[in-house]
């Protein structure tokens, strides 16, 4: 009897198991039925969107930005040509999994909708082509300025209509600054002497944008810190730096040095940029955009573009000044001794500067715009039987010469340097009013005791341009100090 219960309860056992592994088995058919069929419909529908990822203050701040768009499919590899961004602006495009991307090779234009369209998208499976498109709206612009003071001088970081600036940084002597993507540098005076004067010792402070966490950055020895700059990205600085002993026959003289700005190289020695040939002198000098080179004229007049390190330098003839190097490409603008020129340094092509179209007045500084073909701010001083001055005219001059006045300036006013927003939409121009009773301070960067940085909006279609007239100068958005 015993036996008998055991193989009945056995045999019911089986029945179980095999009405288990029954129900178990249709469960997963009809579960891969499913799987399979979503993965029909979004085969048959196209890759469609599940994540956008964009960064609009990063945007408008900085060349390099990246709008990310996921697929629910792996991609065939997008061209370009298959991408419209609007309003136009430069980009490149990289296809990666399920992801493609856009980067935006110049910084965009602030509050305003981008729109990012791909044409003909396909999965790796087959299937039919998609189109998706995602838009964006970019993060209004600040501008950093320097404010001198008799109680100390002061880094204030505003929006363009000056209704929001807040001092982020302060000192009793600030000879000036730079802005990076994360970093203020600030090149300032400190000890016996200071405050109105260029006395005191140097020092080279880096802070967050908001002035915080403050630290100094080592410097060659104790000299003159000139000619900061900073590079488009990287966290990487320059200056000129002069020995505070200096003589015929000893100390170094307007040598050339770059900094990194990153945290593990706060103790870092900075690094001298060698000069072709016995003087190491630089008497101007430009960190060429996206590229780890530097454009620099030496002493001698000779123009070199160099690594970062100084090594294997190109000569590229004789220089009187270097005007810049528009952000976003390759092409510097140059004086020689016979006229201006704009180099190609990519191969060292050159050719003349495009005359400006209906503008007779006697010509100034240029300024390059953003990207390539973005045309130049030239200045242009009005003067009545060569020795009486009337007027002075920023212009807008597009590559085919025609000139646009974005500007104008009365004689009794001194228009002290021109600059242009990493997106190009806006000009920031330097003007001393009333010159004449605008004393200049004593710093080694001297600065009238009125500056008034004026913001013209250079995408504005109507004569009311000016957006607004801050008080202040040394505009985050100059590449070089005012000179």
């Amino acid at each position: 009897m015993s036996t008998d219960r055991s193989t009945r309860s056995s045999r019911r056992r089986l029945r179980q198991s095999r009405a288990f592994i029954g129900a178990f088995a249709i469960v997963v058919a009809v579960l891969a039925g499913a799987a399979l069929a979503g993965a029909a419909a979004t085969t048959a529908q196209g890759p469609r969107v599940t994540d956008v990822q964009v960064d609009p203050a990063a945007a408008v701040a900085a060349s390099g930005s990246r709008m990310i768009i996921t697929t629910t499919q792996s991609l065939q590899t997008v061209d370009a040509g298959q991408v419209t961004v609007t309003p136009a602006t430069p980009f490149t495009v990289d296809t990666s999994g399920r992801s493609v991307g856009v980067r935006f090779t110049l910084p965009l234009q602030d509050e305003t909708a981008y729109t990012v369209t791909v044409a003909g998208l396909e999965g790796l499976g087959g299937g039919p082509a998609a189109e998706i498109s995602q838009s964006f709206m970019t993060s209004g612009i600040d501008v950093y300025l320097l404010r001198r003071g008799q109680d100390g001088d002061t880094i204030f970081r505003t929006d363009l209509a000056g209704e929001t600036a807040d001092a982020v940084f302060t000192h009793e002597h600030i000879e000036d600054f730079r802005a990076t993507s994360s970093h203020l540098v600030v090149s300032v005076r400190s000890g016996e002497g200071t405050g109105t004067n260029g006395d005191g010792e140097a020092e080279l402070i880096v802070t967050d944008l908001d002035g915080s966490n403050a630290r100094d950055l080592t410097l060659p020895g104790d000299g003159y810190v000139s000619n900061l700059q900073s590079a488009d990205r990287g966290e990487l600085i320059g200056y000129t730096f002069s020995d505070a002993n200096l003589s015929a026959t000893t100390g170094r003289e307007s040598a050339l040095f770059t900094a990194s700005l990153k945290d593990d190289a706060a103790d870092a020695e900075p690094t001298q940029i060698a000069v072709a040939g016995d003087d190491q002198r630089v008497a101007e000098w430009r960190f060429v955009p996206d590229t780890d080179s530097i454009l620099l004229l030496a002493f001698s007049g000779s123009l070199l573009l160099t690594s970062a390190t100084g090594s294997d330098p190109v000569a590229l003839g004789n220089a009187v000044s270097i005007d810049g190097i528009a952000r976003g490409s390759s092409h510097a603008v140059v004086e020689r001794a016979d006229a201006r020129y704009a180099i190609d340094l990519t191969d060292g092509t050159e050719q003349p500067l495009v005359d400006a179209a209906g503008e007779e007045g006697l010509p100034g500084p240029v300024t390059p715009m953003p990207g390539e073909g973005g045309g130049t701010l030239r200045t242009f001083a009005e003067v009545e039987n060569n020795t009486t001055l009337i007027s002075t005219t920023v212009s807008v001059v597009r590559d085919d010469g025609i000139a646009t006045p974005v500007f104008t300036a009365p004689a009794t006013d001194g228009v002290l340097q021109t600059c242009v927003s990493p997106s190009g939409r806006y000009a920031a121009v330097l003007v001393a009013p009333d010159i004449v009773d605008n004393r200049y301070d004593a710093y080694l960067l001297p600065m009238t005791s009125r500056p008034e940085t004026h913001i013209i909006d250079l995408s504005a279609t109507s004569d009311d341009r000016e957006v607004s007239i801050l008080s202040g100068f040394d505009a985050s958005w100059c590449q070089v100090p005012p000179r």
